[in-house]
């Protein structure tokens, strides 16, 4: 989670209550195959989390997503868009094809707050993430003759850097299998156990550009329009626990505070202006962009630079999110299920990619420890500490909801 950003309905209808009538099936398989997996998880992720690796760089980390893999009997492709890896597995019995995906690089430290940072760390929750993603496919392989349709299991590099998905696109990551889904966790600042769904919303965008202003007064330009570009922005990254605690309670609220936003920063170089932003609803970007070629007009002779378009919103579709609040309620209970309704400005997902290519979730897995500080589970921040109980939940929660998916669950 990188920081700086027509279907049939007659179809969902069944498929949403396929997925209603098994949820209490599905998790209660999920848990008789991964039950005793978790501490080897546990001990996975810290591994992983010893030996982080920017993006690009996570040669080390897909070698051991490979191997274990290819242990649980999944077919293998290696080096898909770089590192990623790519298991599939199929069931024994006919069913559908859904895919899921998870992220494997580490947080540079320019990328990393609330303390001195010199070194790569995990401290967005990847090394969760690609553990979660190893322990479903292997719950969802001890079960390989009862499981119906197949799964198709992406570990994802280059996540951090917005490059990763669209790098695995290019090498036709779905060569061996096409999904008709796909699915994603990511880490979040909730309590451990928790899961929050966000249909019709997701994570921002980002744009990005620079004014080049000409003239003998262009340096002392430069410094007054970045000010006026910085001040087309709505909300500020948030610097206190209680601006943070703030945040996530307002992502709850329909209609709320952070409905509509504009989360920008502007800093003068020479006689240049960098600006880089993130806004919602997507569409925004339109207005943001007129308004900067507005103020580099008033500010004298300027040109403004910007690509042909931003790099997109993640935008998670309102059924199949639905479908999976209804599943999770049912199997875990109301209060284990939240919804946000509004998009994090802060942070953006090149997963934003995949559901564009196909329908799919992308869900929040609360790894906030009991009585700990919100620092300690908001990724990014150096104190990023998850509660790794969290694990065994992803997994379950995951291979139950992945089972209803392929059609296993029924």
């Amino acid at each position: 989670m990188g920081i700086t950003a027509d279907r049939v309905v007659s179809r969902r209808a069944v498929l949403a209550g396929a997925a209603a009538g098994a949820a209490v099936a599905g998790l209660g398989q999920a848990r008789a195959a991964g039950a005793h997996s978790e501490p080897g998880l546990v001990a996975l992720r810290r591994d992983i989390h010893r030996h982080p690796e920017l993006a690009g760089a996570e040669r080390r980390t897909a070698g051991i997503v490979a191997r274990r893999l290819r242990a649980a009997g999944l077919a293998v492709t290696e080096g898909v868009g770089g590192h990623g890896v790519v298991g599939v597995l199929a069931g024994a019995h006919r069913g559908r094809t859904v895919a899921y995906r998870a992220d494997m690089d580490a947080v540079p430290p320019d990328e990393q707050f609330g303390g001195e940072a010199t070194q790569p760390a995990h401290v967005c929750g990847h090394d969760l993430h690609t553990t979660i993603g190893v322990g479903v496919a292997e719950a969802l392989a001890r079960r390989r003759r009862r499981l119906a349709g197949t799964v198709v299991f992406v570990f994802q590099p280059a996540e951090e850097s917005l490059g990763g998905a669209a790098a695995m696109l290019a090498d036709d990551v779905f060569a061996r299998a096409r999904p008709a889904e796909i699915h994603a966790l990511h880490c979040g600042p909730f309590p451990v156990g928790q899961f929050h769904v966000m249909p019709g919303y997701g994570l921002p965008g980002q744009d990005r550009g620079t004014v080049t202003l000409t003239g003998p007064d262009a340096q002392a330009r430069a410094v007054l329009l970045a000010r006026r570009i910085a001040a087309l922005g709505t909300v500020t990254t948030p610097e206190t626990t209680e601006a943070l605690e703030r945040l996530v309670a307002d992502l709850q609220v329909p209609g709320g505070p952070l409905a509509e936003f504009v989360f920008i920063g502007a800093r003068p170089a020479g006689a240049e202006v960098r600006f880089t932003y993130r806004c919602w609803p997507e569409q925004r970007y339109v207005s943001v962009r007129a308004d900067i070629e507005r103020l580099a007009r008033e500010s004298g002779p300027a040109t403004v630079t910007v690509p042909p378009a931003p790099f997109p919103a993640m935008i998670c579709p309102e059924p199949e999110g639905e479908m999976l609040q209804r599943y999770l309620r049912r199997a875990l209970g109301p209060a284990a299920v939240g919804r946000l309704h509004a998009a994090v400005p802060f942070s953006g997902e090149d997963f934003a990619l995949f559901l564009r290519r196909m329908p799919g979730t992308y869900t929040f897995l609360g790894v906030r420890r009991p009585g700990a500080a919100i620092e300690s589970a908001y990724p990014h921040f150096t104190t990023f500490d998850p509660d790794e109980r969290a694990i065994g939940h992803g997994v379950r929660a995951m291979t139950g909801w992945l089972l209803t998916r392929t059609g296993s669950g029924r």
